[in-house]
């Protein structure tokens, strides 16, 4: 794997359209000029950006956790007033803090 990857090839890389890329990512990775008029991104820096992302906004599944079993599952929905609401501004910041600190 390159560790530089061009702008046509980042958002299938991460996964995503080029317009949620361009929007909620982009502003917030490192743009590396590539000859005269290409552009790259830091792959590894991409990998900090979905760490910092999923750290926020990932959930385990009932397979991933130790001891599951759904006959002992009696868990009620959690009501809509209990649940934390996360937004995009929040994991935008702490990953830009995130990078921050690694380029001190």
């Amino acid at each position: 794997m390159p560790r530089l990857i061009r702008l046509r090839d980042v958002d299938t890389y991460l996964g995503m359209d080029r317009n949620r890329f361009n929007k909620e990512v982009r502003p917030f990775v490192t743009e590396v000029p590539v000859g005269v008029q290409g552009v790259a991104f830091d792959r590894l820096e991409l990998d900090q950006w979905v760490d910092a992302y999923k750290e926020r906004y990932g959930r385990l599944t009932s397979q991933n956790v130790v001891g599951y079993s759904p006959s002992r599952d009696v868990s009620k929905p959690v009501k809509a007033s209990k649940m934390r609401s996360r937004s995009r501004t929040t994991i935008n910041s702490s990953f830009t803090d995130a990078v921050k600190k690694l380029k001190t």
